[in-house]
C-alpha cells in the first residue's frame, strides 16, 4: 500500500498482490459514502480483496471528509459539484490509463455521474443510493436510465436506498447490470436468521467486482 498526493489530500493505493506487474494491472478508483471514510473496514476489506486479485485500487477522501479527519467536527457530505471535482481531480491524477470508477454508495452515485469523462471506461457500484431510506419519491437515478458505458451495480436485497424489489422496476439502461447481495443491507449486512454470512457477500462482492474489472479491460 502506497500514498500519492491529490491537489487536495493524499490518497491510498492499493497494490496488486498476487504477482502482477502494478504497470500492467486494472485500476479501481474506489470512492467513499457519506457517512465514513477511505479507511472504513468495509473499504479495506474491499480494496485489499481486490488487490489480492491483480486490481489496483485508488481509495480517497472527499473534502468535507478531509476536514472531519483535521478538526474532529462531523459534517453532512458537501454539495455534489464539489463532490464531482474532487473525484475528477482523482481521475485526472490518473488520467494516462483507462480507469474504472465507483465507490460506496454516495462514492458510487458520484462515480456514475462522471461517467463520461474520456478516461472512465466502466462504473462499479456497491450499494447505489437510489433514494434516502423510507422516502422512495426522492428517486436519484434517473441518469441510469441513458447510461451507456458498462456499470455494474452490488446492492442488497433488503438495502433500505434501494431494495431488489424495487431496484427491479427502476428504469434502467441495458448497460447496466445489477446483482443482489442475499439478504444483505445496505453494507451487505444479512440477518443472522437468514443463514448468510457478511463475509461470504463480501468476498462474493469482491469475486464479482473483480470479474466485471478483468472483463472490462478484456475488451481493449
Amino acid at each position: 500500500m502506497t500514498q500519492a498526493i491529490t491537489p487536495y489530500e493524499s490518497v491510498i493505493i492499493d497494490e496488486p498482490s498476487c504477482g502482477q506487474s502494478s504497470t500492467l494491472a486494472a485500476t479501481f478508483i474506489f470512492a467513499h459514502g457519506a457517512g465514513a471514510d477511505k479507511t472504513h473496514p468495509f473499504m479495506q476489506t474491499i480494496a485489499k480483496g481486490l488487490a489480492a486479485k491483480g486490481i489496483r485500487v485508488v481509495r480517497f477522501d472527499f473534502p468535507y471528509m478531509v476536514k472531519r479527519q483535521q478538526d474532529g467536527k462531523r459534517r453532512p457530505p458537501d454539495r455534489a459539484p464539489k463532490l464531482l471535482e474532487a473525484y475528477t481531480q482523482v481521475i485526472e491524477q490518473f488520467a494516462n490509463q483507462p480507469l474504472v470508477i465507483g465507490g460506496k454508495s454516495m462514492g458510487g452515485r458520484m462515480a456514475s455521474l462522471l461517467a463520461e469523462h474520456p478516461q472512465v471506461r466502466a462504473i462499479a457500484c456497491l450499494g447505489f443510493p437510489f433514494h434516502p431510506p423510507g422516502k422512495p419519491e426522492r428517486y436519484k437515478g434517473e441518469h441510469l436510465a441513458s447510461l451507456s458505458k458498462p456499470c455494474l451495480i452490488l446492492q442488497g436485497q433488503r438495502d433500505t436506498f434501494g431494495s431488489q424489489a424495487e431496484v427491479e422496476l427502476f428504469p434502467l439502461s441495458r448497460s447496466v447490470s445489477v446483482q443482489y447481495l442475499p439478504d444483505g443491507d445496505h453494507s451487505f449486512a444479512p440477518r443472522k436468521s437468514s443463514g448468510y454470512r457478511l463475509e461470504d457477500n463480501l468476498a462474493w462482492a469482491i469475486e464479482s467486482l473483480a470479474q466485471f474489472i478483468g472483463e472490462v479491460y478484456d475488451e481493449k
